[in-house]
């Protein structure tokens, strides 16, 4: 940052350094700037394959996984046409600090002598007490996120750490006042106040951490016994909805199923059922013919599917009746607790609960030598319009991740793999590596969302975003090996190759190096991995079949591992 502060900068300041006797105020009268808002037939079953899924269209929801969705859709747009108002209003700087108390005028004071001090070290001092200053504040606006009244740079301050505007260059200032506001894509892609929001809601549960030692009922008042038991019924909800989602799930898979056999069978006895008239005979007509006598064996074999189908059919049925009853039942007893009022007393317990969480999740994208620094200035913000972790350009190279390991958001349950996207925290940190707070809700393995977090001013967005996705990759897999997570699956063969190497140091972060080099360097068909390492991934997280047939025209290597694929699928071992 130049060692110059601008005019608009200047006149802020000023008033804070006019008169040393007297200590500086923020106009708590001052009204709030606000901003309007940013802007089947049967027949045609017959083409779809078996393992398809009715897609019965209805309004997406970021907390109830769509299973029957494959991908992402394409972003329309990355940005708006047209600029918000919002970091050019000359009162955004005090609308944001309006009415935040003694740790808006403690940000204030601490900001005015950072940025105004010529020496190196006493900057370094001031640097180091925004930090805490800045965090103070942030714990008392979040709650106030799911207010809709909440005025926009209050919002901007949250979701971009932009504090003050001046801090922009002038091309940055005009993109991010383009910076699409709403979640139009409806996925499950959110940044700081609107995950505030979802909590204070009670839409979102708080993300796990180390559970406290729970306080002994005998010990308990009434009103800590019945949110406790509120507690207890919302955790169980979570699990029977997540049944029940799977076995709706599993019972559509069937009913797409027999559709798909009806139509067949349909077809092939209506081929059978037709007979050319004898030339001179009439009305007599033709035996059947060679082909339609070989229709005999095809027709049994479709009843036998059918019968089969039934009854695996039948099961679904009861199992998705038995969930809903479940679901129904304690959606009974939470209204009886009176579960919209609880909810409402909950509100800021969760949101001061989560807002610890998420400080460590910050520090965690930063690490223990990276910049800490929580406001947003160009003197470090570097990265490119598509660099920058909006939640758009995350989409997009989720898209990208996606496109080269197909498998990577499935999670299988009963031998059916469910595509469950997790959550994606964008938190505004000047950090360089995502990571994965937790691969599913303990509550509810089957079907619930898990929860990364990803740096919006990271060096290289795409590397921040993989490795949160390969850190996602690896809990999952050890979590479904549980006990044998050394001997089994994708966790064991890498574990026992990493053994066989006596290679010292973080398992997990070898892995997250080796996933990097796969998903950038080995799909474009450069050899960067270990040849047991590279066949680990061949087998456990397989490139896209097109992919595979370029790759072994490229190379003897992936020639030599498509050919196992081939003798795996032969021997039904694949």
């Amino acid at each position: 940052m130049s060692d110059s502060v601008d005019m608009e900068l200047e006149a802020i300041l000023a008033s804070a350094v006019e008169d040393d006797s007297h200590p500086t105020q923020i106009d708590t009268n001052t009204k709030e700037f606000s901003v309007d808002s940013i802007p089947t037939n049967r027949k045609s079953l017959f083409t779809k394959s078996v393992d398809e899924v009715v897609n019965h269209k209805k309004e997406k929801n970021i907390h109830e996984a769509d299973l029957s969705q494959k991908c992402f859709d394409p972003v329309e747009k990355l940005v708006n046409d047209t600029p918000s108002p919002v970091f050019s209003d000359p009162s955004y700087y005090k609308t944001a600090l309006t009415g935040e108390n003694q740790s808006a005028q403690r940000v204030h004071q601490v900001l005015s002598k950072y940025l105004t001090s010529q020496d190196p070290k006493d900057r370094a001092v001031y640097r180091q007490q925004i930090v805490t200053a800045y965090w103070e504040l942030l714990r008392g606006m979040v709650g106030k996120m799911s207010n809709p009244s909440a005025p926009m740079p209050k919002r901007m301050l949250v979701r971009f750490g932009v504090l003050l505007p001046s801090l922009f260059k002038a091309e940055t200032k005009e993109f991010f006042s383009k910076i699409i506001f709403d979640n139009n894509a409806k996925e499950p892609i959110l940044y700081v106040d609107e995950w505030f929001k979802e909590i204070a809601s009670g839409r979102m549960g708080n993300s796990a951490t180390d559970e406290k030692k729970q306080t002994r009922t005998a010990n308990m008042t009434a009103d800590q016994m019945a949110m406790a038991e509120q507690s207890r019924l919302m955790q169980l909800q979570s699990k029977n909805s997540g049944k029940l989602q799977s076995a709706e799930n599993l019972l559509g898979l069937k009913e797409n199923e027999r559709n798909v056999l009806e139509i067949e069978l349909k077809n092939k006895i209506e081929d059978l059922c037709e007979h050319q008239p004898v030339m001179g005979l009439d009305p007599h007509r033709q035996s059947y013919t060679d082909l339609q006598r070989k229709l005999f064996p095809e027709i049994t074999d479709i009843l036998h599917r059918l019968s089969k189908n039934d009854k695996e059919l039948s099961k679904a049925l009861a199992e998705v009746q038995e969930a809903k009853a479940s679901v129904d039942s304690v959606s009974d007893k939470l209204s009886a607790n009176g579960g919209d009022s609880m909810a409402m007393t909950n509100d800021s317990e969760a949101v001061k609960l989560e807002f610890e969480t998420v400080r460590q999740m910050a520090k965690m994208t930063i690490g223990r030598r990276g910049n800490q620094f929580p406001i947003f200035t160009r003197e470090f913000y570097h990265c490119t319009e598509k660099g920058t972790g909006t939640r758009e350009n995350v989409i997009e190279v989720l898209r990208w991740i996606e496109s080269l390991d197909p498998g990577v958001f499935h999670r299988i349950h009963k031998n059916i793999p469910n595509r469950i996207v997790p959550y994606v925290l964008l938190v505004p940190t000047y950090g360089d590596r995502g990571f994965c707070w937790e691969p599913f809700d303990r509550y509810n393995r089957v079907t619930s969302r898990g929860r990364i977090v990803v740096p919006m001013y990271p060096k290289d967005l795409r590397i921040a975003v993989l490795t949160a996705v390969a850190d996602l990759r690896w809990q999952v897999a050890k979590e479904k090996a549980s006990y044998y997570w050394m001997e089994e699956g994708l966790t064991g063969q890498y574990y026992q190759h990493v053994e066989q190497l006596k290679l010292k140091g973080d398992l997990k972060e070898f892995f997250i190096e080796d996933y990097i080099l796969w998903m950038t360097k080995e799909s474009t068909g450069v050899q960067r991995l270990d040849k047991d390492v590279r066949g680990i991934f061949w087998r456990n997280m397989p490139f896209p079949k097109e992919l595979k047939e370029d790759l072994r025209k490229r190379s003897l290597v992936y020639d030599e591992l498509c050919k196992k694929d081939a003798n795996r699928e032969m021997s039904d071992g694949y």
